[in-house]
C-alpha cells in the first residue's frame, strides 16, 4: 500500500478558479501558503494531525479564502491552483502568473 505522501504527489492536480469555485457553497475549501507545502498539508490533514493543523490555522498558512482573494479570483476565472482533495475538504494554492 502506497504511503498518504505518494499518493497524494500522484493526486496533485492543476485546476481552475471555475471548476474549484461550485465547492464554496460547502465551505470546502482551505487555502495553503506557499511557505507551506501543499503536500504535507493533505497528509496531516487527512491524519488529523490536530496540533499540526491548529498551529498552521494559528499562523494563517493555513485558512480559508478571504473576500478579498474571492473577489480577485472571480474577476479571473481562468486563475490556476494546484489542488488536493482531503475529503470534505479541497486544499488549494494559487500558482503564481510566471
Amino acid at each position: 500500500m502506497e504511503d498518504l505522501t505518494t499518493t497524494f504527489k500522484k493526486d496533485l492536480a492543476t485546476v481552475t478558479w471555475r471548476e474549484l469555485r461550485i465547492h464554496l457553497q460547502r465551505d470546502a475549501i482551505i487555502v495553503v501558503a506557499d511557505r507551506l507545502d501543499l503536500v504535507a498539508a493533505a497528509v496531516a490533514v487527512a491524519q488529523d494531525d490536530k496540533d499540526a493543523v491548529q498551529t498552521w490555522i494559528a499562523s494563517g498558512v493555513l485558512s480559508k479564502p478571504i473576500a478579498s482573494q474571492l473577489e480577485c479570483w472571480e474577476n479571473n476565472l481562468a486563475r490556476p491552483f494546484q489542488m488536493l482533495i482531503v475529503k470534505p475538504f479541497i486544499l488549494i494554492r494559487e500558482i503564481p502568473h510566471g
